[in-house]
């Protein structure tokens, strides 16, 4: 295939499409307001449903009636907005219902700014609604890796019943890259595929194939089971959906590890700090959620490491995940910034070097 240049937005906004999601519910908000600008043209053209709706409240709710139908549908919305579709999530999460959630995040706390963050860290990961859930929950680093993910995200939801959320900083989506764009899924929702879905029922059919979608178990020892069944889907994605890249660590001294854009930055220390006779490599986690903490362990606690840097643009988040994984066997700094000031490359070469000379 040829490559094409496109904005971050809309190449992800299309891959959406291409893997068969044909139900988008949004409300505008930067800097993600071009997906559902992009949606509200393309989903038409391909028999879809685009819907602005009034809030972000309605937006996910609609989602949940969506994909309560068996449908493929996304919203996308950015750190706010996300915060107020939070009950909604956990509905879904609740019912078990597949779905992609687009989280294009900017600057805060509060309404912040409209520059690129990483400060929803928490909120993704650690779960932001209530109840014991989670999301399976991708950190894309670039364009592209953000259009392979959507085509198998869908999938991944499908098969845990759970939604799927990408934790992308607005960078991503507002910057033009060469992609390569992936080839049309013909998808339909098949009933037998999806027995618990409301896929149609009248009288005189089987009533166990009557769809009922529902997060409410009044009694506790009803609660106490379903949320078994759900404890024990998330212990398969962890078993199987862990991702992440190791780039130069085989022989690193010093290990950087980031997520997102500001993984690309720490490449670029990486090579650089290489071409000096610095032994530098970088850890990448792709999935956030479920953390990939033996594969950080093994490349974070070889017997040459001297030490980690956790780079991000909040107040050190993933930091935790990272000594959860090293657990104490290697010292550990941190070095970012606030809001949405991204990290320099001589920023971080300055702080490994500085960890290398007290040591």
């Amino acid at each position: 295939m040829a490559l094409t240049l496109m904005k971050g937005s809309e190449a992800i906004a299309e891959a959406a499409i291409r893997a068969g999601a044909r139900f988008f519910f949004g409300y505008p908000i930067t800097p993600q307001t071009e997906i559902p600008e992009y949606m509200s043209e393309r989903m038409p053209e391909v028999g879809g449903c685009f819907l602005q709706a009034e809030s972000e409240v309605a937006a996910i709710n609609m989602v949940y009636g969506a994909a309560g139908t068996g449908a493929r549908v996304i919203t996308s919305s950015s750190s706010p907005g996300v915060s107020l579709k939070q009950e909604g999530i956990s509905y879904c999460a609740g019912a078990q219902l597949p779905c992609v959630i687009l989280n294009v995040m900017r600057g805060g706390p509060g309404l912040g700014n409209i520059q690129a963050s990483q400060g929803d860290y928490f909120q993704g990961v650690k779960g932001g609604g209530n109840g014991d859930y989670h999301l399976l929950t991708y950190a894309p680093s670039s364009v592209q890796e953000a259009i392979d993910i959507m085509m198998f995200a869908f999938d991944k939801a499908e098969k845990y019943r759970m939604p799927v959320l990408f934790l992308a900083d607005g960078i991503i989506a507002q910057m033009m890259e060469p992609v390569e764009m992936p080839e049309m899924v013909d998808y339909k929702v098949d009933p037998e595929k999806k027995p618990w879905a409301c896929t149609g029922w009248k009288p005189g059919d089987d009533p166990a194939k009557r769809g009922v979608i529902n997060s409410i178990f009044i009694d506790t020892e009803s609660l106490s089971e379903h949320n078994e069944v759900l404890q024990e889907q998330y212990r398969l994605a962890k078993a199987n959906e862990q991702m992440w890249e190791c780039y130069k660590t085989e022989d690193a001294e010093f290990i950087i590890t980031a997520f997102g854009t500001v993984a690309r930055i720490g490449k670029t220390v990486v090579d650089q700090m290489r071409a000096e006779g610095h032994k530098v490599g970088l850890f990448r986690p792709i999935t956030v959620w479920p953390y990939p903490y033996d594969a950080l362990k093994a490349a974070c606690c070889a017997p040459q490491v001297k030490g980690i840097l956790d780079v991000e643009v909040n107040e050190g988040q993933m930091l935790e995940d990272v000594k959860l994984a090293v657990e104490g066997q290697k010292p550990i700094e941190f070095f970012g910034h606030f809001g949405s000031q991204f990290p320099t490359t001589g920023e971080i070469r300055n702080k490994i070097l500085e960890m290398k000379e007290a040591m």
